[in-house]
């Protein structure tokens, strides 16, 4: 089966992992997560799987790009959690 180009690629990992990230700030804009935690390949991926509903915010679909994530709040996608804790940055 060829894959379209319009498509993101998404792979579900097998089995759930519960990841820490740290964050320096808060709020960060969900999709940006999505991107820098390396789940999706751009911003733009990001933006299109929240917009088709295949993220989870502390349990709940969310489909706004720009939902303001904060400590202590959980993200689902693709077979993966991650856990937002807030963090000092080095010096």
């Amino acid at each position: 089966m060829k894959a379209n180009p319009g498509q993101p690629k998404i792979q579900p990992l097998p089995g759930a992992s519960m990841r820490e990230v740290t964050i320096t700030k808060e709020p960060v804009e969900l999709y940006k997560i999505l991107k820098f935690e390396g789940l999706v390949e751009s911003g733009g991926q990001a933006k299109t799987v929240i917009a088709e509903g295949l993220v989870l915010v502390n349990g709940a679909t969310e489909t706004r790009k720009r939902r303001k994530i904060v400590s202590g709040d959980t993200i689902k996608f693709a077979g993966e959690e991650l856990k937002m804790l807030l963090g000092r940055r080095c010096p």
